[in-house]
């Protein structure tokens, strides 16, 4: 049975979308706009009984997960033999990707999302930013960014020399950083740091993935 995607449009849906196309997984997608309200939809909250925007909802089968970083952790796993190894080959090379999911997760994720909420979605809807977050946000992206060089500067990826699930979940965010919120000098005036995001985000499936789902914002 071909796996469901549900909201690919937003950030967090096209980290998996990306990590399906990297494990050579086929899948649909169903879009569901959260401004208009449709996760509210009795058949949406069959799937996501919260009914919060919390994307992506992914159905295999009778299978049913959301949130995603369980997502792609669950893909990875199943299917580390097919298509691009997400993991690293060794106990070893698992274990600095684990690392470096962690850094994304509680490092970089919290001030870039800060950022995007600020500078994109809440002028969108009409409410005020804040000055104050926006400015603590971006000094804790910076000093993410300069541990990101130091690494970036002795490895080609975070992980090690091969392209993993750390460097992946960056890209969704990532891309509002260089593109509709144009602070690409935080990522440009960092060599290492410039080279990596030059490399992954021109991978065949990010690009792909650019092409079908359009940001909505």
């Amino acid at each position: 049975m071909v796996v469901k995607v549900y909201g690919p449009d937003y950030a967090c849906p096209k980290r998996v979308i990306v990590c399906l196309i990297e494990k050579e997984i086929e899948f649909e997608t169903v879009h569901v706009d959260g401004f208009k309200g449709e996760h509210k939809k009795a058949e949406y909250l069959k799937l996501q009984v919260y009914g919060s925007k919390n994307w992506p909802i992914l159905q295999d089968g009778d299978y049913i997960l959301y949130e995603s970083r369980a997502i792609l952790r669950y893909y990875a796993e199943k299917y580390k033999t097919q298509g691009t190894d997400l993991l690293g080959k060794t106990i070893e090379e698992r274990g600095l990707v684990e690392q470096w999911l962690e850094v994304e997760t509680h490092n970089f994720n919290p001030p870039i999302f800060n950022l995007v909420m600020n500078l994109l979605v809440y002028p969108l809807v009409g409410l005020p930013n804040d000055p104050k977050v926006i400015q603590e946000s971006e000094e804790k992206l910076e000093n993410v960014l300069d541990i990101y060089e130091e690494r970036l500067s002795k490895t080609k990826y975070l992980a090690g020399d091969f392209f993993s699930h750390a460097d992946l979940r960056h890209l969704p965010f990532g891309h509002y950083l260089m593109n509709q919120m144009k602070k690409e000098n935080m990522v440009r005036e960092r060599k290492h740091v410039s080279a990596w995001w030059d490399d992954i985000s021109h991978r065949p499936s990010w690009k792909k993935v650019l092409q079908l789902y359009k940001y909505p914002m």
